[in-house]
């Protein structure tokens, strides 16, 4: 599918070539914050509140001054943390690790695709939300599109219809679409909103209709799908005052047509098309599978980094299928229109936002120009 015409004002310059910059700061050297948060004492780093990453950060004063323009902590009201039980290489290796990433990246805009098992753990959930607050807090600016499968499929057999997929995709007439609209739109976003509005950064939920944000046109298949739409217009206006007065923007994936028809967007095609209308430094996939795999049938096969090219030889060798194929094909039109990389990462990895963002490992597959 071709881009979706961008509504201009000024995107983001660019500047050489995604792969210099990404290694600027080393993808491939060994570094350990992937093992430290996985095996740091439960009695620390089980809180939801104040998880280890964030009472370090908040000790070398990254946080504080966000969270207390928002009225969530005071100087003395974060749960003390207990020195003895964090070995001193440890701190190092977090402080030494994530700085450089977050000098990188402080300003830029990341967009971030949440869904699948990510959104219906609420642990999972839990240290999305988390990691959306402290990327804010350190200057990053975030913002998050998300679908609602499940959610979906969960009220529509409520309310007694049965949902109907083709291909992967939902067939969406009439009524389903009155369902898909409550829930993204009026549930989940709000929902989302909440929760970040919680942790302590600044949310404005919006649906691709608000400002007209995004234009649809009807999918060539509507004659079997209903009301499943393309993205036509992108018209990223209303949200460059919020991404710049440091808010994260939740956008559910529906949108309008030109005479008001409401239509269902796939939400990794409508994060690729913000972020390449924003002209952001990345795109990140939350999912459920590891990222790209060299061996389908071998879950140790992960491909870290891979160029447009490479993902084509995938491709035609057969060793990209299935459900990969669409977000991949998304990752590609983003980076193609501009968006520096992007990356599919496994959602169902605690903080793996944090993972790919601020440490050497990553947390699935980053694809670049």
């Amino acid at each position: 599918m071709a881009g979706a015409k961008v509504v201009s004002s000024s995107l983001s310059s660019r500047y050489l070539s995604p792969a210099a910059a990404e290694r600027s700061v080393g993808r491939h050297h060994h570094l350990h914050l992937h093992h430290h948060l996985h095996n740091f004492p439960p009695t620390l780093s089980t809180t939801t509140k104040s998880p280890i990453i964030i009472n370090i950060f908040k000790k070398k004063n990254f946080l504080t001054p966000c969270l207390k323009s928002t009225g969530k902590i005071s100087d003395d009201s974060s749960p003390p943390l207990d020195d003895s039980k964090i070995p001193p290489h440890m701190r190092v290796n977090i402080y030494s690790e994530s700085l450089p990433f977050i000098q990188k990246f402080r300003g830029k805009t990341i967009v971030v695709k949440y869904g699948g098992a990510a959104m219906k753990s609420e642990s999972l959930q839990s240290s999305v939300i988390t990691d959306l607050v402290l990327l804010s807090c350190v200057g990053l600016r975030i913002v998050l599109v998300h679908g609602g499968g499940p959610e979906i499929n969960h009220w529509l057999t409520r309310l007694g219809i049965q949902p109907n997929f083709l291909n992967g995709l939902r067939v969406t007439d009439a009524s389903t679409m009155e369902v898909v609209s409550m829930v993204l739109v009026g549930k989940l976003n709000k929902h989302l909103v909440s929760l970040i509005n919680k942790a302590g950064a600044t949310a404005v939920g919006l649906s691709g209709i608000d400002a007209r944000l995004l234009t649809a046109r009807p999918s060539p298949n509507s004659v079997q799908l209903g009301f499943v739409g393309d993205i036509a217009v992108v018209d990223p206006s209303v949200l460059r005052p919020l991404i710049e007065n440091n808010h994260i923007p939740v956008i559910a994936s529906v949108a309008a047509d030109e005479e008001g028809q409401s239509y269902n967007i796939n939400a990794d095609t409508a994060a690729g098309e913000l972020a390449a209308a924003l002209g952001a430094e990345k795109l990140i996939l939350l999912t459920d599978v590891a990222g790209i795999l060299e061996d389908k049938d071998d879950p140790g096969s992960l491909v870290k980094e891979i160029d447009i090219k490479g993902v084509k030889r995938m491709m035609e060798g057969g060793k990209i299928g299935g459900g990969m194929i669409p977000k991949v094909n998304c990752c590609v039109r983003s980076i193609a229109q501009g968006v520096r990389t992007a990356s599919i990462i496994d959602g169902r990895v605690p903080h793996s936002l944090l993972l790919e963002i601020l440490t050497d490992q990553g947390a699935g597959t980053m694809i670049i120009g």
